[in-house]
This record gives C-alpha cells, sequence and structure tokens, in this order.
C-alpha cells in the first residue's frame, strides 16, 4: 500500500484562519479535492459562511475561501491507511506537513481550526512539538461522513460560530 499525499493548501497571503483536515480520503483523492466525498458537508457549511454555494465547481469554492481569509490543508503531508477512516491511519507512517514555514509565509493567520480529532491529535503530535509560537487552537465536530455522533444541524452551528467569531464578522454570508 502506497501512502497517501496530501494536497497543496488552499491559501494566499491574506489568510487569517488555517482549517486543517488529517489526510484526504480515497473520495478526494480519486477527485483530486478536498472534502470530495458526496456526503461530506464541509462545502456546504463553508458555503453559508463565504456565500458560495457547495454546488459550484471546486475552483471557486476554493477562490471564496481565499477571499473570506481562509486557509485550508491537512496536517499530514502523508501516510498509509487502508480505505478512507482516519483510525486507520497507520502512526508509523505519519509524516507532518511543514507548519512553521507555512505560518512564517502566512503571518495573518491567528486562529488553526481542526476538522475533527485526528486532525488535533496529530499536529500535538507531531508539529506542536517544533513549534515556538502557536495560533489560537480550536478543534471543530469533524464533517467527515463516518463522524455521525452529532447532527448536521449541531455540526453546522459550531462550525458558522466559531469561524465568524475567529474571522471578525457579526454574521455569516448566509445570515
Amino acid at each position: 500500500m502506497s501512502p497517501a499525499r496530501c494536497f497543496p493548501p488552499i491559501a494566499d497571503v491574506h489568510a487569517r484562519v488555517l482549517i486543517l483536515g488529517s489526510l484526504p480520503g480515497q473520495a478526494s483523492l480519486r477527485a483530486g479535492e478536498y472534502y470530495a466525498h458526496p456526503r461530506n458537508p464541509f462545502w456546504r457549511i463553508l458555503g453559508e459562511l463565504t456565500g458560495t454555494p457547495a454546488e459550484r465547481p471546486y475552483a471557486e469554492r476554493a477562490q471564496a475561501l481565499r477571499r473570506a481569509g481562509i486557509a485550508l490543508w491537512d496536517v499530514l503531508a502523508e501516510g498509509r491507511r487502508r480505505g478512507s477512516l482516519d483510525a486507520d491511519i497507520e502512526r508509523a507512517s505519519e509524516r507532518v506537513n511543514d507548519f512553521p514555514g507555512f505560518l512564517q509565509a502566512h503571518p495573518g493567520i491567528r486562529h488553526l481550526f481542526f476538522n475533527g480529532a485526528k486532525a488535533e491529535a496529530s499536529f500535538r503530535r507531531h508539529a506542536l512539538p517544533g513549534m515556538t509560537t502557536v495560533p489560537a487552537m480550536t478543534r471543530l465536530p469533524s464533517t467527515s461522513p463516518a463522524h455521525a455522533g452529532l447532527p448536521f444541524e449541531a455540526k453546522r452551528a459550531i462550525w458558522l460560530a466559531s469561524l465568524t467569531t475567529a474571522l471578525g464578522r457579526q454574521e455569516c454570508a448566509a445570515g
């Protein structure tokens, strides 16, 4: 089994927040897009915040994140796993992305948001020990369809409230 590799970050120099997943799942790897699984509500939620519906082409959704001051990346640069479950990532195969370099290139980032527990745990295990300065960090409920313990409306409310506050907005684009 060859390792899965993350995609390049979606970001520009004006980013104020960074959303971090763990590692792309099979649907995302096949599509070459972040959060491509049709039952993952990531783009639906972020679409409300940015005003760009989830049905729009990927390039438009990515551009909407940039305009909103949101960067998107994965904690792991690569790792091996069968399937798409975060629990199946082989711990010994985990290789972390260069966060000190990324944050230096994006000095406006003041808050890291983790899309689920695995992203946060991997960041704390692999990246945090080598960092001298760290933005605020918040774990959000995973948008993965495998994380069914929380209904969509609850996930949506937590994500929108957290990101709206971090971006310094009064309300999301959807009102």
